[in-house]
């Protein structure tokens, strides 16, 4: 009785946030030394307790500053001064949900 029961509840799936779009695109890459920041998941997100890190050439680590006035489930942030090699965006997000998720975006510089 208790199995049947347990397999007619509703069940509720905890959705971690997901990366749906990202400028700069995971493995582009881009000319100018001007950055403008853009991630954008499938779930809101909370922006105070999330962040982005700009990983250079060398291994050179920029924290950035994330941007007022985003979309619930959008950060956007800007670099400057860039020099031509590879770099990746590390990026870490509370979702509404409670849970933490991280991820990267490589991209090249001109």
């Amino acid at each position: 009785m208790a199995v049947l029961l347990l397999l007619t509840l509703p069940i509720r799936l905890d959705a971690h946030a997901v990366l749906v779009k990202s400028s700069p695109a995971a493995g582009s890459t881009i000319t100018g030394t001007f950055l403008p920041v853009s991630v954008t998941f499938n779930s809101k997100i909370d922006a105070a307790r999330s962040k982005i890190t700009l990983v250079g050439p060398g291994q050179s680590e920029q924290a950035l500053a994330i941007r007022g006035g985003n979309a619930p489930n959008t950060l956007n942030a800007e670099a400057d001064h860039l020099k031509p090699g590879p770099y990746r965006l590390e990026w870490q997000v509370l979702a509404i949900d409670g849970h933490i998720t991280r991820g990267q975006i490589p991209f090249t510089v001109k």
